[in-house]
């Protein structure tokens, strides 16, 4: 008589049983001190009283996250010290659009998620309203339907520090008259009251720290151009942006896409059309020239609080650009296409200028669908503010996410010494690294499916047949993925295969999961996915979640994981 079928939770122990055989209970600590999870208080509990756990509650205890979690509890770890520039920030792009970044609303929604998200970098638009009396939020020259400056500033306030303490930069695109200019100073410092930082010198030295500035919202802007340009009698130019949507290419919305790396991105970039070079972007800063001309113009009050100016020295080549000036620190803004040709001669230049002033990065004016790039460019060079757009998915959105979880997820990492370095020589980032230390990475098992998704979502007449893909996501040297064989025809599938990835700059290097479920006639179903800092990782038997395509959590599905540094 054959015996009877088995429960779902039965077939997860004999899963958990043929991973690791009883010889998998022996050497593991189980620590009992985390954040209790809804089914875990049980568990925790019967380790308080010194019980004994049972094979059923030791699986629930491996797959739980909150009690057995893949990286260091939430915890801000660096030292928040330093002036800002020291640190990449977790910066938004045009962070008030609901969708594309031609015809989709304007909202305080998206920012809103943003903030709750960790997001510390939040860009608004600003541009005078039909009447020309007040401050709309749009993305300019589109058919983005406008928000009110007061409700964004609003929403800033109320939810600027719901997951972090530390400060919330607003980047501001200025196309305001010093009319309006003088009202947006009043709208700010009647929202913000003693919260807003704004510094008694013009141009201070050196930037404060995330330390000092906890609680504290600034603002960073640069010459208001269409202004300027019609007092001078010249025309506004367009920019990149959005003038051949047709162009744009969905990148990242499709499952199946990978990012590509960034060498491709700079190969790429060089075999861009020069005559676009010559086109500006919305997000260009202006040369000082601009900048004094905006002196003479801007409101005073509005100047004042200012905290972060953007602006370039006068000239048009990048080596002018990167130009440091020992007597005052500045925001610089170059377009992912701009960054990608510019290292290719000027890595060390640029790598320099981050060590003092702040560099922005943000996405090429053709990705309307509100697609992202290959962070690792900007990131590696010591570009603090690499700016994506949030209300998006795909996987570079997966990696920017997974990178802000280090540091207590507070939004702010601090850059690798060897970024900061001027001595025996600045780090250049084209020079080949050896490699510092081996991550191993098994991959036991998943389970989680079952409660989180319905029978049929996979197969309709079958359980599903799992993969996993494991790599690393970082430089070029570093970047590899890997996957398992597929288990066909369970629910819970037990893989047991080992990956080793050697890495020559681990302090960058993310580890990247994703699930799948193999399909023979269609592609392959998308089952979960995750991104997490390599330097936060703990070493051991860990339970892994997995997260949607936008980044929500899946309630259960998970996998069980091994890491080991050598």
């Amino acid at each position: 008589m054959p015996p009877p079928p088995q429960t779902p939770d039965e077939a997860a122990i004999t899963a958990y049983q043929a991973a690791f055989g009883w010889a998998g209970l022996a050497p593991v600590f189980i620590d009992l001190t985390g954040d209790d999870g809804d089914g875990d208080a049980d568990i925790k509990d019967k380790g308080k009283r010194g019980q004994l756990l049972g094979l059923d509650d030791f699986h629930r205890f491996l797959f739980s996250a909150d009690l057995n979690p893949p990286v260091r509890r939430p915890r801000v770890h660096h030292d928040m010290s330093q002036a800002l520039s020291h640190y990449y920030v977790y910066t938004g792009h045009n962070s008030y659009l609901t969708g594309n970044q031609l015809s989709s609303d304007c909202s305080d929604v998206p920012i809103i998620k943003a903030l709750q998200r960790g997001v510390r970098v939040i860009e608004l638009d600003m541009w005078p309203n039909s009447a020309k009396d007040d401050i709309s939020i749009l993305h300019g020259r589109t058919l983005t339907t406008p928000v009110s400056l007061l409700k964004c500033l609003k929403s800033i306030k109320e939810y600027a520090f719901v997951a972090s303490p530390y400060p919330v930069i607003i980047t501001l695109e200025d196309h305001l008259t010093p009319e309006l200019q003088e009202k947006v100073a009043k709208m700010v410092l009647e929202v913000f009251g003693t919260i807003l930082y704004y510094p008694e010198e013009e141009h201070p030295k050196e930037l404060p720290s995330p330390e000092s500035l906890k609680g504290r919202v600034l603002l960073s802007t640069k010459p208001p151009k269409e202004y300027l340009e019609a007092k001078d009698g010249g025309a506004a130019k367009d920019g990149d942006a959005e003038q051949n949507p047709g162009k744009g290419t969905d990148d990242d919305a499709a499952w199946g896409t990978e990012v590509p790396d960034f060498k491709t991105e700079i190969q790429s970039a060089k075999q861009e059309d020069d005559a676009s070079e010559n086109r500006r972007d919305d997000d260009d800063d202006d040369d000082d020239e601009d900048e004094q001309k905006m002196q003479q113009h801007l409101a005073p009050q509005y100047k004042h609080l200012i905290t972060i100016r953007a602006g370039k020295p006068k000239g048009g080549t990048t080596s002018d650009a990167l130009k440091c000036d020992p007597n005052k620190v500045r925001r610089l803004s170059l377009s992912e296409q701009q960054l990608a040709k510019a290292v290719v001669n000027h890595g060390t230049e640029i790598v320099r200028f981050t060590q003092r002033n702040l560099l922005r990065i943000y996405p090429k004016g053709t990705r309307v669908t509100s697609s992202n790039y290959n962070p690792f460019i900007g990131w590696v060079h010591g570009a603090q503010m690499v700016a994506f757009n949030m209300q998006g998915y795909g996987r570079a959105l997966w990696l920017m996410h997974g990178f802000y979880k280090a540091n207590g997820g507070c939004g702010y990492v601090k850059k690798p010494d060897f970024l900061m370095q001027s001595e025996p020589e600045v780090f250049d980032p084209k020079k080949p690294q050896p490699v510092k230390k081996t991550l191993k990475v098994k991959v036991y098992m998943g389970d989680g499916w079952r409660m989180d998704f319905k029978q049929t979502h996979f197969d309709q007449y079958s359980p599903p047949d799992f993969y996993a893909r494991v790599g690393i996501a970082g430089v070029p040297a570093d970047s590899v993925m890997r996957k398992t064989k597929a288990v066909e025809d369970n629910w819970v599938p037990v893989w047991g295969e080992e990956f080793s990835f050697g890495l020559t700059v681990p302090e960058l290097a993310l580890l990247r999961v994703e699930a799948h479920e193999y399909d023979m006639s269609e592609k392959d179903d998308f089952a979960g996915q995750t991104v997490l800092p390599v330097s936060e990782l703990q070493p051991g038997i860990r339970a892994v979640a997995l997260f949607d395509r936008k980044g929500n959590k899946f309630p259960n599905v998970k996998l069980l994981m091994r890491f080991e540094f050598v």
